[in-house]
């Protein structure tokens, strides 16, 4: 992607600090990437969903990711997708089962046993989030074969998703967020 690309510089403006940062994996960065500001905005909506929506499987007839990076993604993917006349859902996996009524751990429209399922996620670095949500889904009978992220850290996350099966396909790299954030401050 060129720097004119809308998406990667809001990205690199809202979403991007460098620094000295403990990350979620316990791993020490100088790099946050935090993409909720950008998820959680409008522009960032419009600019997302359809770049995300190209991505998932043509097969696959729901989104999902772990909450809470991914609950807006899952939502706007839907959304774009229904606006282009296909007919994809959104889950939301829980980071725990829910402490009362079925205890789920999916939350929306669940599809049939067997059903391909597409997995969001904003950033990825060891990949254990993304894995925790192909687990879940996986153990309720849907089948898993992607995983899609806006920022891959390129820090194992590939690696640990390709063990467990499934490709790994983000629309920007570590290094070209940070990149685009020292040009957009020079």
């Amino acid at each position: 992607m060129t720097s004119a690309d809308p998406l990667l510089q809001h990205l690199a403006q809202a979403a991007y600090r460098r620094g000295s940062f403990t990350l979620a994996s316990g791993r020490s960065s100088e790099h946050y990437v935090n993409c909720k500001p950008v998820t959680l905005s409008g522009q960032g909506a419009l600019l997302l969903a359809p770049r995300l929506l190209a991505l998932v499987e043509p097969e696959a007839v729901a989104v999902a990711g772990l909450t809470l990076g991914a609950d807006p993604m899952v939502s706007w993917v839907a959304h774009a997708a229904a606006l282009a006349g296909r007919n994809l859902d959104a889950l939301i996996v829980r980071k725990e089962a829910k402490g009362h009524g079925t205890g789920a751990w999916l939350e929306g429209p669940l599809p049939a046993q067997g059903a391909l399922i597409t997995v969001l996620e904003d950033v990825v670095t060891s990949g254990g989030s993304a894995l925790k949500a192909v687990e879940q889904l996986r153990a309720a009978g849907f089948r898993v074969q992607r995983v899609v992220a806006i920022v891959d850290r390129e820090e194992g996350g590939l690696a640990t998703l390709t063990a467990a099966g499934l490709e790994l396909t983000s629309l920007y790299r570590l290094a070209e967020v940070a990149a685009a954030h020292d040009a957009l401050n020079r």
